[in-house]
């Protein structure tokens, strides 16, 4: 029974680390099949379009049957709020960083998803949402968290290097049915571009979290929420491909990878990935579930050399490496706050918690005092009335005398 119970306890601590190791397989997997579609020919405005449909019909759902007595009033400062948000994330930072990932590789998309802490924090900083001590260590430990994963960036974008061959790259390269040399070409022509695009794409997304964290004080139903902003970024992205791509073919949809890769990011990196971040998220914060996405990077440079021959550059492993730092710094840095935090604000009840043993004690010892003055005062009568009463003096009375006839 004592194993049985260990076991179920390893298992109970072990959910949030499998949870979140799975998700980053499906964001990897993500990244794969996505690329696979837009090397095929498939345009990323009509993908973004189709995953936030895909994503608004799976959240949808669940939305209205669980949070149907939580869901808040809606309000027009709210709506605007949801519309800036369906701008910001499905269509400038979804556009952006598929554009970006059409013109790099998987790894370097993923490797410049790992700036978002960092972007974040200096936009909570700009919007006044976070303080910044310099006196303090967690502090410093965020700015150059900051520094070092912009530099790992830069680095990235401006300097390749030499590719580095790994051990199955002799033998997977040439079976690669997607290493066309114009493919290569055109990678290459383009690395440039598609690194200014990500480093867009992460702006936005950045904005998205700080804006989303406002709307959340005033709507915390947060699947209704997500299906409201997947829905507003549906009909927003299909504004934009219908000015993008004029030509009615490009919305063809058949039975093939281009269908795979929308229905796979709505689902899997939308619908499921923000409900499992969500869980995990509330009980070991947001801190745990960032930490987390390094994993996906490392992933998606073995999958992408087996499946799709991807050249991996010696710039773009010492930046990565320069990104995964300083993104550990600024996260032990906001571990470090979260934990001040949580030591210097402790709750009232948590305070009256602490106090009640004391209070009780005393109000005991009152008690008992209490109770010694009664039986004092109850003792008193007792005593005296078991003592013996002193008679009275008899006192000698004379007779009176009768007189004789």
């Amino acid at each position: 029974m004592e194993d049985k119970g260990c076991f179920s306890i390893f298992v109970e601590k072990s959910k949030p680390y499998i949870a979140m190791t799975c998700l980053q397989f499906g964001y990897a997997g993500m990244n794969i099949i996505t690329k696979v579609s837009l090397n095929r020919g498939m345009s990323h405005y009509v993908l973004v379009v189709y995953r936030h449909a895909f994503a608004t019909a799976v959240i949808a759902p669940f939305a209205l049957f669980l949070e149907r007595k939580v869901r808040p009033k809606m309000t027009f400062t709210l709506l605007m709020q949801i519309f800036i948000l369906g701008l910001l994330g499905p269509v400038i930072d979804q556009n952006f960083y598929y554009a970006g990932l059409k013109f790099t590789s998987p790894t370097f998309s993923c490797a410049m998803s790992n700036m978002l802490p960092a972007m974040t924090f200096v936009m909570a900083v700009l919007c006044r949402m976070e303080k910044l001590d310099l006196r303090k260590v967690r502090c410093q430990a965020k700015v150059v968290g900051t520094i070092v994963t912009v530099a790992g960036a830069m680095l990235m974008t401006l300097y390749k290097g030499h590719v580095i061959n790994l051990i199955w790259s002799k033998n997977i390269h040439p079976r690669s049915p997607y290493a066309s040399p114009s493919a290569a070409a055109s990678a290459d022509k383009y690395w440039f571009k598609g690194s200014v695009l990500l480093i867009f794409a992460t702006l936005a997304w950045a904005a998205f979290f700080i804006l989303q964290a406002i709307t959340m004080r005033r709507y915390p139903a947060h699947l209704s929420l997500t299906a409201l902003v997947c829905f507003v970024g549906t009909l927003q992205s299909i504004v934009v491909t219908s000015v993008m791509e004029r030509k009615a073919s490009a919305w063809t949809i058949g039975w093939d990878m281009n269908l795979l890769a929308a229905a796979y990011a709505g689902i899997i990196s939308s619908g499921i990935a923000y409900s499992v971040q969500g869980l995990v998220m509330q009980k070991r914060g947001p801190v745990f579930v960032t930490a987390f996405s390094p994993l996906m990077m490392i992933i998606v440079a073995i999958m992408g050399s087996f499946i799709l021959a991807e050249k991996i550059y010696v710039g773009g492993v010492i930046g990565a490496v320069l990104i995964v730092i300083g993104l550990y710094s600024v996260l032990w840095g906001k571990y470090r706050e979260y934990k001040e935090k949580e030591a210097e604000e402790i709750p009232e009840a948590h305070k009256r918690e602490i106090a009640m043993p004391a209070i009780i004690e005393g109000i005991e010892a009152d008690d008992v005092e209490t109770q010694r003055r009664e039986a004092n005062r109850n003792l008193s009568p007792a005593v005296a009335v078991s003592m013996p009463m002193p008679q009275p003096p008899m006192i000698a009375v004379e007779a009176p005398k009768r007189e004789v006839v």
